[in-house]
Formats: C-alpha cells, structure tokens, sequence
C-alpha cells in the first residue's frame, strides 16, 4: 500500500536517489531543495507517494506555476514499483491539484518513453508535435 502526500524536506535525500536512478535530475537543471521550496511558495505543489510499511518515498510528481500554465516535472516511480500501475494514482492527485486551481498543466516527455506517453495520452494531455523544447542552462555571455 501507498499513500500520496505533501513533500516535506526530510524527503529530499530519498527523492534525490529515486530520481538519480530514474534519470530525472541532477545538480546542473537545479533540482535542489531550494529550488523545490521556492516553487511550492510560488503556487507549485510537490508530491510524493511513500510506502506505507517502511515510509520509503516510491515516486515523485513536482508541478511549477508560472501564473499561467502548471508544468509537471520529475514525475517517475522507483524502478522496483514500476509495472504496478501506480502512476495512475499519482498522476490522478497531480491533475486534480492542476483542476483545483483551475489552470492548464503541461509537460515533457521523451520520445522514446512510450510507458509515460500512454499514461499520459489516457490522462486526456495531447502532443504539441510540432514545438521544439529549448533551454539555457547556464549563461555564458
């Protein structure tokens, strides 16, 4: 069993290690505690689904508000619980946090995720095929 709550900061070392394993962050896209605080206060929601037996975090689902659009981050379940239909339930909380507030949500996902992209498709998202993703990540000039 699960249960899918608020983050809290004593989360972030377990968070840390399940989106290392996943391939969701790392220092240099600024996935640091500061960051997830900053955008908590700025309107943005973090949650997590912990296992109820041992309290271990077993995914993750980080929404940001820009004031105009929700995104949805670092949304990933630990490789040992994948294949056990819990996205679903923490998607479900993820969008019903997006409908509350009653702002469009958006996300990104690679191509070759095709697991994500039909959780996603079943969600009701629909592709934007033809937008391009860019990013400066550290500014040079």
């Amino acid at each position: 069993m699960y249960t899918i709550r608020s983050f809290k900061p004593q989360d972030y070392q377990q968070i840390l290690e399940l989106w290392e394993e996943a391939g969701l962050g790392n220092p240099e896209r600024g996935d640091n505690l500061e960051t997830i605080e900053r955008t908590i206060s700025m309107g943005g929601a973090f949650f997590v689904m912990e296992h109820q037996t041992d309290q271990s975090i077993i995914g993750t689902s980080w929404i940001t508000n820009d004031g105009r659009r929700l995104y949805l981050h670092h949304f990933g379940i630990k490789k040992e619980y994948r294949g056990q239909k819990l996205a679903k339930p923490l998607l479900v909380a993820s969008l019903a946090y997006a409908k509350q507030l009653n702002i469009q949500i958006k996300l990104e996902v690679h191509n070759q995720n095709k697991t994500a992209i039909n959780l996603y498709e079943k969600a009701g998202f629909i592709s934007l095929g033809d937008y391009r993703v860019f990013i400066i990540r550290q500014y040079t000039h």
